[in-house]
């Protein structure tokens, strides 16, 4: 397939600073020349492709907005995103890592973490000679994360953790993880707090998710803690109450409002081409009402999409950016893309469903994506109560 040449109808690339421009084409080139090549076989097969992980880390993907003093690229929001864009306009399962090791281990180290642990862990995971997962969702509780029962019990030596945490990404090829636990009863959620857990304690076990039937190019874990001793020093000391996950989650949903539109492009970008290429009736298909109007469809919702991810990319960068608006993003986002994907596969017609095209492998990620880092319908209730000031959960 030829280099993308990006989807951009109302000129977006015009409100990008220099130093924007330059990252989305730096990694969008990176994406074209690495990753689409091996991704369908990668996918079919099931096997997220480790050997990225440097050249990721060598572009300053991991952990690209915290501050060139702990070894990251300090990139602003919407370069940020930019990245998040191009990765998952490759596959949902590589933005999914770099969006893990970013947002979910390499924030809370940064936002709750001392500073010998950031010393220690943040420039290791920038250089991806660290990896790390977030442990968070329990086989029990997922849209109910304070319901955990994961629990780390403080002795006279540190701590010590035991439960089980589930669908987590990296989980297996994690050197580390962020786990959270309660520290006090199981109905406290006040008592919740992060843990830095290295994956070689003993009585910590990784298990691969196995018969997935999306993100096939990511690692997805269970994880187990039996009896984890853990030192004093293993807490995130800044980090308190459920409030601090969230944060962590919000973080890594901005990526994914960006992320998403990187599917659609995707997506409308391969049925453009076929459109234009494929022939029945004596005419391409392209040439027809029906598909004409899929490509519109696309095309306007993908444009909309953009404005709404480079807003909120610009209110964060400004400090005025709130998670309900984070909420709105993810949950229009995702959902758009999963549309554009799936109108892409119908245009594609039977070749749609082979893994040398990209549609259906989209398609079937963003399900999942439509439904982790809190479902559409999780997020349309916080939407909800933004607007009305009444909880309906």
């Amino acid at each position: 397939m030829p280099p993308f040449s990006g989807v951009d109808f109302y000129d977006l690339t015009s409100l990008l600073s220099e130093e924007e421009r330059a990252v989305r084409d730096t990694v969008r080139q990176w994406v074209d020349e690495r990753l689409m090549p091996i991704i369908g076989d990668c996918y079919v097969a099931g096997r997220f492709p480790k050997e990225l992980i440097p050249g990721m880390a060598e572009l300053g993907m991991l952990g690209a907005n915290l501050p060139e003093a702990y070894g990251c690229a300090g990139l602003n929001s919407v370069a940020y995103g930019l990245i998040m864009q191009e990765l998952e306009r490759g596959d949902s399962g590589i933005r999914s890592f770099a969006s893990v090791q970013g947002a979910l281990v390499m924030y809370p180290i940064f936002a709750f973490g001392s500073e010998e642990q950031k010393r220690r862990w943040l420039p290791a995971l920038a250089a991806g000679t660290d990896i790390g997962c977030f442990g968070l969702t329990e086989p029990d509780y997922g849209s109910n994360p304070a319901g955990m029962i994961t629990t780390a019990r403080q002795t006279a030596d540190g701590w010590v953790l035991n439960g089980a945490k589930m669908w987590i990404t990296n989980g297996s090829q994690a050197t580390v993880a962020v786990v959270w636990a309660k520290t006090g009863e199981l109905s406290d959620a006040r008592s919740v707090r992060g843990f830095i857990v290295p994956a070689d304690t003993k009585g910590f076990t990784a298990r691969d998710q196995k018969g997935k039937l999306s993100l096939r190019a990511s690692d997805t874990s269970e994880l187990i803690f039996e009896d984890v001793q853990l030192p004093r020093e293993a807490i995130l000391p800044a980090s308190g109450g459920l409030k601090s996950p969230l944060m962590c989650l919000t973080q890594a949903r901005y990526g994914i409002s960006w992320g998403a539109v990187g599917a659609a492009m995707a997506c409308y970008d391969e049925a453009l081409r076929y459109a234009k290429n494929r022939i029945m009736f004596d005419r391409p298909i392209g040439q027809t009402q029906i598909q004409q109007v899929r490509l519109a469809d696309m095309l306007t919702e993908i444009t909309k999409a953009q404005l709404l991810a480079l807003q909120l990319g610009r209110l964060k960068d400004a400090g005025r950016m709130t998670p309900q608006q984070v909420s709105l993003a993810k949950r229009n986002n995702v959902d758009m893309a999963c549309e554009c994907a799936r109108e892409a596969r119908r245009l594609l017609g039977a070749n749609g469903i082979l893994a040398e095209y990209h549609s259906m492998r989209h398609l079937a990620n963003l399900e999942s994506v439509y439904t982790y880092e809190g479902t559409h319908d999780m997020h349309s209730l916080i939407l909800g109560e933004s607007v009305t000031g009444l909880a309906a959960f």
